[in-house]
């Protein structure tokens, strides 16, 4: 018999869901309002056509929420709105770098224990070098040729292809959620059209960071202490199970960051081995697209294909990250060689651990970003 605990948690579950694809709904919609449209958005993004810096504001912004999740489902509203899928790319790569602070943050409950401050900031690390590495790898790849465009249009246009999607006019999709948000909107309707847009965005980025808050708590709450057992029973058993294990435990619990901070000590323990570690983040990588794909299908009418695409961008991005990186036996030692370096240095010199954060999640972004617009 199902406890009535569970009944609620559960009702708490779907509420959120709804609410995470009505705020990006909203996000979208409030969008176009304040910019007046596709000529409004065009203007509005002149200046963030300099892919690196889209890429240290995914950093700088992901690193502040602490949650990639909440970043990329806002980013789908974005585009949804108008935002191109070329300038949202680099914002989701940064992304992907900034939600890595969460578990280096963790390995610092270690630092007074040498030894186990070296494994268990080793262990946050890799997976800070791994998305750095991957930046290296697409980034490139990505203003040469469009890689992740193009190949996210052909597959978006596949999907498309199969049946009856979001943006079709008569699906469930776009009647339910679409009601959800003209309740919103109807709050607003009374403001000036600029200025009632303005508050459905922050409204609807309210709601997302409400909704995604609610979810991980709730699904923390279900599985988490089942997730730590189910990690160490499985991380160890191979690379194609620890993938598999990190892509399960974090589209149970909806956070990246706190199925690799999980691990972070049991690393510092000694119970898991770094090489163990490191394919287990990079599942967590895949596992927290599926806040993206899910907040795509709240998306309808016209900007569905490219909110659409740019979830599946997510998703292509950290598939084709282990695909590469992991599958090339030379390029998949590379970020466990600058995690065991930083961290031989970091257990030496504690507050240099704390220095790399600073620096690298905020310093280095910001910094970026203030030179931006001092020179713009």
């Amino acid at each position: 018999m199902i406890s009535r605990s569970a009944v609620v948690r559960w009702s708490v579950v779907v509420v959120a869901v709804y609410g995470l694809l009505v705020a990006v709904d909203v996000v979208g919609k409030g969008f176009r309002q304040v910019f007046g449209g596709e000529a409004g958005v065009e203007f509005l993004f002149t200046f963030a056509t300099n892919p690196f810096i889209g890429l240290v504001l995914g950093i700088l912004g992901t690193a502040l929420l602490q949650s990639s999740s909440t970043v990329t489902a806002i980013i789908v509203g974005l585009v949804a709105g108008g935002m191109p899928v070329s300038v949202a790319i680099p914002i989701v790569m940064g992304a992907n770098v900034g939600t890595t602070v969460t578990n280096t943050l963790v390995s610092l409950g270690h630092v007074k224990q040498p030894g186990e401050f070296r494994a268990a900031f080793a262990a946050a690390t890799v997976h800070d070098f791994f998305n750095l590495l991957s930046i290296v790898v697409f980034l490139p790849l990505e203003l040469a040729f469009g890689l992740l465009e193009k190949l996210s249009e052909l597959v978006a246009h596949g999907i498309e292809g199969i049946g009856p999607v979001a943006g079709s006019e008569k699906g469930i999709v776009k009647v339910v959620v679409g009601g959800g948000a003209s309740v919103v909107e109807s709050f607003v309707s009374w403001l000036p059209n600029m200025w009632s847009g303005a508050v459905l965005v922050v409204v609807g980025i309210a709601l997302i960071l409400l909704s995604i808050t609610f979810l991980g708590r709730t699904l923390k709450t279900a599985f988490a202490g089942r997730a730590k057992n189910f990690l160490q029973a499985a991380v160890s058993k191979g690379p194609v199970t620890g993938i598999f294990s990190g892509t399960l435990v974090t589209v149970l619990v909806q956070s990246s960051s706190t199925t690799t901070s999980v691990v972070v000590p049991l690393a510092g323990s000694g119970v898991i081995g770094l090489r163990h570690v490191y394919p287990f983040t990079l599942g967590a990588n895949l596992g927290t697209t599926i806040t993206a794909l899910l907040a795509a299908t709240a998306i309808t009418g016209p900007t569905h294909a490219v909110a659409h695409q740019i979830a599946i961008v997510h998703f292509l991005y950290n598939l084709l990250g282990i695909i590469v990186i992991y599958g090339i036996h030379w390029l998949r030692h590379l970020p466990i060689a600058g995690a065991e370096w930083i961290a031989g240095i970091a257990s030496e010199r504690k507050g240099l651990a704390v220095g790399y954060i600073l620096v690298v999640f905020f310093g280095i972004p910001g910094a970026l970003v203030y030179l931006q617009a001092w020179l713009s």
